[in-house]
């Protein structure tokens, strides 16, 4: 498994239309296969960095997933949204693997 980090740029004050495009990708990016962690706007400290995350089993699963949000009627529909309103000024993906699991509980 491994977990695809969107940091965005997004222009100041685009809170409302990020928000708007994160909550549209909390339903496509799951139907298109990959299991969403979610989108983060800004809240506190920089106005303009917000992230999207979300993990799939490989590369080669995600080339697959790209192609069916291509395909997406909704997904199409976003990235249209974004390009029409311009907020996003940037993006650019990470791809991480988790290397602390299993998880231990914090002892006190």
């Amino acid at each position: 498994m491994i977990t695809c980090f969107i940091r965005y740029e997004i222009e100041p004050g685009s809170d409302a239309a990020f928000e708007t495009y994160g909550r549209a990708w909390g339903e496509a990016i799951p139907r298109c296969g990959a299991d969403l962690i979610g989108y983060f706007g800004p809240h506190e400290g920089s106005a303009t960095t917000a992230y999207g995350v979300y993990s799939i089993e490989s590369l080669a699963a995600y080339e697959a997933y790209r192609a069916r949000l291509r395909e997406d009627a909704a997904a199409r529909a976003n990235f249209d949204f974004a390009r029409r309103e311009r907020f996003v000024r940037s993006e650019d993906r990470i791809f991480l693997r988790l290397v602390s699991a299993p998880h231990s509980p914090v002892r006190r």
